[in-house]
């Protein structure tokens, strides 16, 4: 392997069994792993196993020193269980991994912390957990409870503290321990927008001095910034390896009509088929214009008659916040009850969003019982404009200027008095 590459993978593969149980290994030979020289391989054979899947599969590529490489796939293609194995937390069932360097990995929220005992603790228990010395954590605590801005509650109980109080810790722990390979997986999402500028300025510094770093995050306006590449995994499989924007357009593609992630899916009573857009002219469009009103056209099948639904049509921008809800509810359009497939439209008013990338998605909710019964992306599209763009927010309508004179305004002030 060449010395430029700190992490080759071959064949990497990782099989779960369905519904629990004791594990993939029948004896404690083939639980034995061979690890060495940050080397770790498993030996056990590839054959299918009754009720078990592959989380992932034959996933090979190579990551050079100093390269910064997104991550990115859909719920459950595999990309937090390749960063487990990268990072020593679980082992393969197949192939082969192989890391070279220093590795700091910020991966689920609070991994390798003890809910029973305070920040100060466990910031000493992870940083042994990363592969730092009690000395070294002592000499680098200071300006870890500084990054992570929650010295009040530094010798607080953990269980105590919020996920986002979870990831400052946990993050300022691992960017201390001058990792020359950092994984992040999603987390930062929980956090305020401040602290996850600050972490990734923190990120461009460690790329700066040549580290690697893996990214996983579901916010392509991130991976597009930050990554000239990506690995996208699908159904567990690395489906492409290459330049970032050529990766975004296949994720883009096979994400539509994609589950969304906050949707629980034992709860479908209605299925989204398909979600297009059109103009004021009645012919299809991903472009739209500031001001242009857009047409949304959700074809629908409902597994079972639901009675009162209440369709919802979410408009995204790149940084996955939310812009605009349209609601059947809220414009009260009386539908008393669907069944078997239908088609719904919703046209909205002319749109003021700033020019950026947006998605649509769509939910239906089921007025009787109250809960989602369907979630799912739709199709994206683009709002156009020379000079509304991110920096006027994620919408622009104009306001009522007038100027006044000081002197009026003092007088006035003066003689009221």
């Amino acid at each position: 392997m060449s010395e430029d590459i700190v992490i080759s993978a071959e064949g990497l593969g990782k099989r779960y069994r369905l519904g629990g149980g004791f594990g993939l290994h029948n004896s404690i030979r083939d639980a034995l792993v061979a690890h060495a020289g940050g080397l770790f391989r498993s030996r056990q054979s590839n054959g299918a196993a009754t009720g078990a899947f592959w989380a992932l599969h034959d996933a090979s590529f190579e990551i050079a020193r100093g390269e910064n490489v997104g991550i990115i796939g859909l719920n459950g293609a595999g990309k937090s269980t390749l960063l487990k194995i990268l990072s020593r937390i679980t082992t393969p069932t197949v192939g082969y991994a192989r890391v070279t360097g220093r590795l700091g990995a910020l991966l689920e929220v609070g991994t390798g912390f003890h809910r029973e005992l305070t920040g100060r603790e466990n910031t000493f228990l992870y940083g042994a957990i990363l592969g730092m010395s009690r000395a070294e954590v002592g000499r680098k605590f200071d300006a870890i409870v500084d990054f992570s801005e929650i010295r009040d509650c530094i010798d607080t109980p953990v269980k105590h503290y919020s996920s986002g109080m979870y990831v400052r810790l946990a993050f300022a722990v691992a960017a201390h321990l001058d990792p020359d390979i950092l994984l992040l997986d999603e987390v930062l999402a929980v956090g305020d927008f401040t602290f996850q500028r600050k972490c990734m300025d923190f990120a461009r510094q460690l790329e700066q001095k040549g580290s690697t770093i893996l990214f996983v995050s579901h916010n392509m306006s991130s991976i597009k910034s930050n990554c000239p590449r990506v690995i996208y995994l699908k159904k567990g499989q690395v489906a492409f390896d290459g330049p970032t924007e050529e990766g975004l357009s296949m994720y883009e593609s096979d994400s539509q009509l994609a589950p969304t992630w906050w949707f629980n899916s034992a709860d479908l009573g209605v299925l989204i088929t398909g979600v297009e857009l059109f103009g004021e002219d009645g012919n299809r469009k991903t472009m739209f214009d500031f001001g242009e009103p857009m047409r949304v056209r959700i074809c629908y099948r409902a597994l079972r008659p639901i009675r009162d639904p209440h369709f919802l049509c979410s408009i995204h921008n790149s940084e996955q916040i939310l812009c605009c809800n349209f609601s059947s509810y809220s414009d009260k359009m009386d539908l008393p009850q669907i069944s078997g497939d239908g088609v719904i439209e919703v046209t909205t008013p002319p749109l003021k969003l700033v020019s950026d990338s947006y998605r649509v998605s769509v939910a239906v909710r089921e007025k009787a019982t109250g809960r989602l019964v369907a979630g799912q992306m739709g199709t994206s599209f683009h709002v156009r404009h020379a000079t509304f763009n991110d920096a006027y927010g994620v919408f622009h309508e104009s306001a009522q200027w007038r100027p006044e004179k000081s002197t009026a305004f003092l007088t006035s002030k003066t003689q009221a008095r």
